[in-house]
């Protein structure tokens, strides 16, 4: 789904991607191989994540022949690769984070980003107010939309459908 959401936006071989969150390259073990060598940037906190993708999804050629480049941080600054990025993809990571957290990723995502980020989150009738990472956090779509124009965003929905309830949402500079 990932995939098919990305580059029917557009995303192509030559392009970089900032995958947000990528965990155990659920995602990745698709954009790895498709983009160009040193093309694909992932941001996640843990670590053992992304090596179990490796190990269960990729395998070690892949990350030789590919050249990823990986960060294992979980403060959302985007800027640790000391570079831009044509594509960002956050899939599944506003369902889970606080009201700071997109803020920041979003205002970082507004400094790095020439094309678009795709996002997703769990729409409802009022915003998550806690301070901490959780299992599930819903967010008004005009509360998203606020925080994109802080950051100097433009924000859009996607018609596409999501397996679990998700509102797939494009971010512009």
């Amino acid at each position: 789904m990932q995939f098919n959401v990305m580059t029917q936006l557009g995303l192509r071989d030559k392009h970089s991607l900032l995958d947000i969150g990528c965990g155990s390259l659920r995602g990745g073990r698709l954009f790895i191989p498709y983009l160009l060598p040193g093309n694909y940037f992932g941001i996640e906190p843990e670590r053992w994540k992304v090596e179990e993708g490796i190990d269960n999804e990729l395998g070690r050629d892949a990350i030789r022949i590919k050249e990823p480049t990986f960060s294992y941080r979980d403060d959302f600054k985007l800027s640790t690769f000391g570079r831009r990025f044509d594509f960002m993809l956050a899939q599944s990571i506003f369902t889970h984070a606080t009201q700071a957290q997109i803020r920041t990723c979003l205002q970082e995502a507004a400094k790095l980003l020439d094309t678009l980020l795709a996002a997703t989150y769990f729409p409802g009738p009022k915003n998550y107010e806690g301070t901490e990472w959780t299992h599930l956090a819903r967010y008004r779509p005009d509360f998203i939309e606020s925080l994109a124009t802080e950051a100097g965003l433009t924000m859009e929905e996607l018609d596409w459908p999501h397996p679990s309830g998700q509102q797939w949402v494009v971010f512009r500079p």
